[in-house]
């Protein structure tokens, strides 16, 4: 299987960081207690909490860095990487493995030439793996942001991905045509 492979993200440069940071002194008190929030603020409006956001939040909270760092690796919901628009998420249960979501996970890997914890390069799709999404029933699964896919075989899920990309290729073309 491939390993995922990150690049430092920055942060410089974009106004809405310096804006988000105002709006974020003027609405919390810098305590302890509201680093969960901060954290979720950040990510909300970044999609994602980059190195220099957790520094910031340090600076406003007084916590150490690696207090807040702890705090948000702790957490599945914290991520450190951009996320592209659709997030694919394959389930990695016994149920699924059994019914196949390796090879699922493998072709889905292959097609987009990502790894888990990747986005591809034109910022469509992210794949992710799950321990149990609870669907047993419909091995295998795979959830697309909020769309439950079960019974999956490799040409479904490819075709799922194809229709998304024809869908966003559509709405590019039309916005230009606009």
């Amino acid at each position: 299987m491939k390993q995922a492979i990150y690049q430092e993200q920055s942060v410089e440069g974009m106004p809405e960081v310096e804006g988000l940071f105002n709006e974020m002194r003027k609405e919390f008190k810098g305590m302890a207690n509201e680093l969960i929030p901060m954290l979720q603020r950040v990510q909300r409006m970044l999609g994602f909490l980059p190195e220099q956001a957790l520094l910031e939040i340090a600076r406003l909270t007084g916590l150490s860095t690696a207090r807040v760092y702890g705090t948000a690796t702790f957490y599945a919901q914290f991520r450190f990487q951009p996320a592209g628009k659709y997030i694919i998420r394959v389930c990695r249960g016994t149920a699924c493995h059994v019914k196949g979501s390796d090879r699922l996970l493998d072709t889905i890997e292959e097609y987009l030439q990502v790894a888990p914890g990747q986005m591809t390069p034109d910022g469509l799709f992210t794949i992710e793996t799950v321990a149990c999404f609870g669907s047993c029933a419909l091995a295998p699964v795979m959830v697309i942001n909020d769309s439950v896919y079960g019974s999956l075989n490799r040409s479904m899920a490819l075709k799922l991905l194809d229709e998304i990309r024809v869908r966003e290729e559509a709405n590019i073309k039309n916005l230009s045509l606009s």
